[in-house]
Parts: C-alpha cells; sequence; structure tokens
C-alpha cells in the first residue's frame, strides 16, 4: 500500500523512476481511482483527488493516460454512492482545462447533473460532497472548451436551476454555479441568442411563482442569478492575475436584470 501521507506531506512529488516507469505510475493512478469514491474525506478530498489534479495539471501522468483516466472517473456518474458520483467531475473538469475533451464525458455529465438528487454541500461523515459546485466546475471548463458548443453547458446550467428541489443551498454552490455560468459568457464565439436565450426556461420559473414561501430551488435560482449579475458586471476571473470581461456583456445585464424584476417589481 502506497505512503499516501508521505506523498501529501512533500504535495506529491514523485520521485523520477517513479514518474518514468508506467506500470508502476498506473498502479498509483488505479490506487487512487479507487480511494476518489472512499466515504473517508481524507482518503478522497486530500489524497486521492488532490493527488490526481496536481498529477494531470503538473504533467505527470502522460497524454495516453489521461483518456482512460477520464473513461473510468465519467462512469461513475452512475455510481450508487454520492461522494462517487460528486468527485468525478472536478478530475474532468482537470482533463478538459488539461485540453482533453471526449464526447462521451459531456453526455455522461450532461445526463447526470441536473438529474442528482443528494445536493449537501458539506456532510459531518462524509466531508464535502458538493456535486453542484464540483459539477459547476466541469460546466464552466468544458462551456470553454472548443469541441463543446457552448449553449450546451448554459442549457444544463438552466436545467439545475429549474429542477426542483427540496434543499436550499449554503455552502456557496450558487457562487460556483454563477462562476461557471459567467466563463462561458466570457468565450469569445458566443453568439448574442445564445448569451440571452438559455435564460428563457429561468425566466418562466420565476414569471409562474404564486405567494407563499419560496420554493428552495426558486431561492437557488435567485441567488445564482444574482451572483452573475455580479460577475457579468464586474468581469469574471479566469486565472489569478486574469479578469475577462463577458460578451454580449450589456445586452447580458438587462436580461438578467428584466428576469429578476419579476421577483421583485416593487425594488426597482
Amino acid at each position: 500500500m502506497t505512503d499516501w501521507q508521505q506523498l501529501r506531506s512533500s504535495d506529491f512529488a514523485l520521485p523520477d523512476e517513479v514518474r518514468r516507469d508506467p506500470a508502476r505510475l498506473d498502479a498509483l493512478v488505479a490506487e487512487l481511482t479507487d480511494l476518489l469514491a472512499s466515504r473517508d474525506p481524507l482518503e478522497r478530498d486530500e489524497t486521492a483527488y488532490a493527488a490526481l489534479v496536481t498529477w494531470i495539471g503538473d504533467g505527470v501522468l502522460p497524454d495516453d493516460r489521461l483518456r482512460p483516466l477520464g473513461h473510468l472517473v465519467a462512469a461513475r456518474f452512475t455510481a450508487d454512492e454520492v461522494q462517487a458520483r460528486s468527485f468525478a467531475p472536478l478530475v474532468l473538469a482537470a482533463l478538459v482545462s488539461r485540453g482533453v475533451c471526449e464526447p462521451g464525458w459531456i453526455d455522461a455529465f450532461e445526463q447526470w447533473y441536473a438529474a442528482e438528487p443528494d445536493l449537501r454541500g458539506h456532510d459531518a461523515d462524509l466531508g464535502w460532497v458538493h456535486a453542484v459546485a464540483h459539477g459547476a466546475d466541469l460546466l464552466g471548463e468544458a462551456g470553454r472548451h472548443p469541441d463543446v458548443v457552448p449553449r450546451r453547458m448554459l442549457d444544463l446550467a438552466a436545467a439545475r436551476l429549474v429542477a426542483p428541489v427540496d434543499e436550499v443551498w449554503h455552502d456557496q454552490e450558487h457562487d460556483r454555479l454563477a462562476h461557471a455560468v459567467a466563463l462561458v459568457l466570457a468565450r469569445p464565439d458566443l453568439a448574442a441568442t445564445d448569451a440571452l436565450g438559455w435564460l428563457d426556461p429561468v425566466a418562466d420559473l420565476l414569471a409562474a411563482g404564486e405567494p407563499g414561501p419560496v420554493p428552495a430551488h426558486v431561492s437557488n435560482t435567485l441567488h445564482t442569478l444574482r451572483m452573475l449579475y455580479l460577475l457579468v458586471d464586474r468581469g469574471v476571473r479566469t486565472g489569478p492575475d486574469e479578469v475577462v470581461e463577458v460578451v454580449h456583456r450589456r445586452a447580458v445585464l438587462d436580461r438578467l436584470a428584466e428576469v429578476l424584476h419579476t421577483v421583485t417589481p416593487w425594488m426597482w
């Protein structure tokens, strides 16, 4: 069994002889992919996720190992346990950010994201579950990839928002989803009709509201759109030192204001 505590203490740096040995590297990746579904947050979050994303980003994993890893992780979207499902998009987001993207991964993600029923942020036993936030990370990366139609990811974000749920998000899930949408809206080739059209089902949801308690999914939608308005107005951060402007900025701001106005017409 690998001494993962020692590797964590060294920021997952591998000796050169291990990096040059495909069999040893494959064995480590296989061990990590098993741990990625663990119920133990130390094994899953601080070890498997941290190591895999570090090795993907730093180029430790060679190109010919990336797609097999992505196929394995994408299959987790239909796993029985929520932590196995919710940590899959984080690894896929790292792969897509590296430039590796397969249509089947996006198909599997699309089928899972808006349908995921377990929307807990942090759990006392499991640690971070964060299906909405983790999925948002992949949504943003996929929406920026040239092989993915951006409107597809915007429509998926809308589907996640309008899907009826019982839980109000409270661990910044709406912030992460708003940031992901803003990243897609900053894509230079995004058509104006697509930058606005994805909001139509969201507008329909809010327009159909009735007096009484605000349903959880409506509350989640309002929080997400308000953060999105801020990001569109101020620019979206794409890196430590880079903030970019959303394309069709004025039109998107006007549409967001129009959609939100339906719920609070007495405020402005």
